[in-house]
């Protein structure tokens, strides 16, 4: 059995053309590859799900006559394994997780009908939706095999659930042969025991005609003792508990309707992967990027920034407890002066060496802190890290340099490019941060002196960002990314999130046009180094089109977003957005899936919180578009969630009205308008 993780290289694509391999199901909360369509052959790909106790990777291919090979790669990340350190990835030694992976000739059982030996056949269609569902060609038996593969949401374990049914006439004698594989791993606690088992589920005697027999693969790993053998009625609840979360998360909560299936289908399922990457951990609930990399452990940018303000609006309770917890750890360990610089990560839950690298960190949790205490709307927790945020906004206004721009050592790429002493990045998001700190600070009654303060200190960094970045760069009017920088950046596009708009011609210019290929925007072109030019990261391009909505640029980022979900959603590489290549291997990391679902509140929908129960509403709704809603929305303390729905009414006029519960808030404003909802 092979214990070595392996990575499958994911080639980026020229620009071309997409022609859809996949297609959206009728609910538009799953898509599904039909095989019996299908002519491109072969094809490979993989997708990440998660749960509280396991990371499973399931690694799909088929070959030109559309018989599966799986790999399923399992992370354990709470079993710690030992590292000889002389292996040649330094981080590995860290990121010692227990990984297990699994082929299909070390795992598939043996299946007989009558005593005969067959074959499980070619696939005839593939599901994603939370789990991977492999529908089989109907036998020559009459036997139809159906395959169902995912974690438990609680549990160290994962399944490969098989369903046979008997379609034909006649009764089948079958019989699938169990097979067991175990492993003792040297770990650093105690030994770490990963186990396969094979389950036989509820039947004896013939198949008849309509019957199905179940059989379980399970995946199971524990410190010190044998993983105890799962019922099967144990194990039909928890593949019950995993499809009802997801079934709650796509249909239940913060729910998208827009005439694009695309963007509800793309949203639906960003939500399941956004919120499934938390783990058990020593230091409490945390959620993890994922990618077979981060696990146990957060980041000021991921989590702080990315992710965690968007879970109020989702209204998961799981997801809420681990962004609570992961502020309140970042409390506790805020330097006692503003010469420090907070740490940039609690990785493997704060067991790695503590990278002393100030990356504007300080900038990144102030903007995502802000935002999420104003979107939960809970005073008390709200005043309980006021002081927190409090030192994240001093921090950065202490650090500014001469020409009054906050100064860092790198960015959240972490020294893969040049980044200067001051960079655009973390300026950008400052100026982000303090206008919801001031809203915060007026809700919660603070001196209008603080205010006052720090309104002058945003009116002043506003000046200073386009006096030290403002510039002519690649003939575009847009901004260099740090003094002495000529080339364009995907950055770039911070300063349209964080509400600056005076050279938004330029920068969505320098977007969309220059810097934007099949796969998005580009970090950089134009680089000395070829491979820097080939490099993207899906976070710079959901950044650049949440910025263009919100300065109005909704046809361009409407075309481009939807280019954008159809290669993700329906095209080589999918159901989620990606985390990077070639780093990373376009690997699914879980933040990104929540910086897609913040295009649409604060993009399309224009949703900007204001106050722990009131916020901004503008939205902009593209040309062809009658109506657009998000509904059962959870932010703003309102428990029972509220909708809001977008009618147009007229050339340039939208109905707005808001409903919770029975109540009803009705507003007329013109496309692109902003207008104020309280919801006291």
């Amino acid at each position: 059995m092979r214990i070595t993780l392996i990575l499958v290289i994911l080639t980026a694509l020229p620009v071309t053309a997409q022609t859809d391999r996949w297609r959206i199901a009728p609910n538009e909360r799953s898509i599904v590859w039909d095989l019996t369509q299908e002519t491109d052959l072969p094809h490979r790909d993989n997708i990440e799900m998660s749960g509280r106790g396991v990371s499973m990777v399931v690694d799909y291919a088929l070959d030109t006559n559309r018989i599966i090979s799986v790999q399923r790669r399992l992370i354990y990340p709470q079993f710690r394994v030992l590292i000889k350190d002389t292996d040649p990835d330094w981080w590995a030694i860290y990121r010692n997780y227990l990984r297990v992976s699994y082929e299909d000739q070390e795992l598939l059982p043996k299946v007989y009908v009558d005593s005969r030996e067959v074959s499980i056949g070619p696939v005839d269609s593939i599901r994603l939706n939370g789990q991977v569902i492999i529908h089989h060609a109907v036998s020559d038996y009459g036997l139809k095999l159906t395959r169902y593969i995912y974690p438990e949401i609680k549990n160290h374990a994962a399944h490969e659930f098989w369903s046979f049914k008997n379609m034909g006439e006649t009764p089948l004698d079958l019989r699938v042969q169990k097979r067991e594989i175990s492993a003792f791993h040297e770990g650093i606690d105690d030994v770490c025991i990963s186990w396969v088992r094979g389950r036989n589920m509820f039947r004896s005697g013939p198949l008849m005609p309509g019957q199905e027999h179940k059989y379980d693969i399970g995946f199971q790993a524990r410190l010190g003792q044998v993983p105890p053998e799962m019922s099967a009625a144990a194990i039909e609840a928890e593949y019950a508990i995993r499809s009802n979360i997801s079934r709650d998360l796509t249909a239940n909560k913060l729910v998208l309707e827009t005439p694009e299936p695309i963007y509800n289908t793309l949203f639906a399922l960003s939500k399941i992967r956004g919120a499934e990457s938390i783990f058990d951990s020593k230091i409490g609930l945390v959620h993890s990027p994922g990618g077979e990399r981060y696990y146990t452990g957060f980041w000021a940018n991921d989590q702080a920034e990315y992710i965690n303000p968007f879970f109020p609006y989702l209204g998961y309770d799981l997801a809420n407890e681990a962004a609570l917890n992961m502020y309140r750890i970042y409390a506790d360990a805020c330097p006692d002066n503003f010469e420090d610089n907070i740490r940039y990560s609690f990785e493997m839950a704060g067991d790695a060496p503590v990278n002393p690298l100030d990356r504007g960190d300080a900038a990144m949790i102030a903007y995502g802190l802000s935002h999420y205490l104003l979107a939960l709307g809970d005073r008390a927790i709200a005043e309980e890290l006021w002081p927190f945020l409090n030192w994240c906004l001093e921090y950065n206004h202490r650090h500014r340099n001469e020409a009054g721009v906050v100064m860092s050592e790198s960015d959240e790429m972490e020294g893969r490019i040049a980044t200067g002493e001051a960079n655009l990045s973390t300026s950008s998001l400052y100026y982000a941060a303090l206008e919801t700190s001031i809203a915060l600070a007026e809700d919660l009654g603070r001196d209008q002196q603080i205010t006052r303060a720090w309104s002058r200190r945003r009116r002043a960094l506003a000046t200073a960002i386009e006096n030290y970045f403002g510039a002519t760069v690649e003939g575009l009017e847009t901004y260099r990314y740090y003094e002495g920088h000529n080339r364009l950046r995907h950055w770039i596009a911070l300063p349209l999130v964080a509400g600056i708009y005076e050279r938004a011609e330029g920068t969505l210019a320098s977007l969309f046009d220059s810097l934007w290929t099949d796969n998005g925007v580009h970090v950089e072109k134009n680089h000395p180094d070829p491979r820097v030019s080939e490099v993207f990261w899906d976070r710079g391009t959901l950044y650049a089109l949440r910025g263009a909505f919100m300065a109005g640029a909704t046809e361009q980022a409407h075309e481009r977003l939807l280019d954008f979900s159809r290669k993700r959603l329906l095209g080589e590489r999918v159901p989620y957005v990606v985390e990077a290549f070639p780093e990373g291997n376009m690997a699914h990391l879980s933040a990104e899936s929540g910086l897609y679902c913040r295009v649409f509140l604060e993009g399309l929908f224009g949703l900007i919180p204001t106050g722990l129960c009131s916020f901004r509403l503008q939205p902009r709704m593209p040309e062809g578009w009658d109506q657009m809603a998000l509904r059962k929305i959870f932010a703003f303390g309102q428990s029972n969630g509220f909708d809001i729905d977008v009618q147009r009414q007229g050339p340039n006029a939208l109905g707005i009205t808001i409903y919770r519960g029975d109540r009803a808030q009705a507003y007329r404003v013109q496309n692109g308008e902003a207008i104020e909802i309280d919801l006291n």
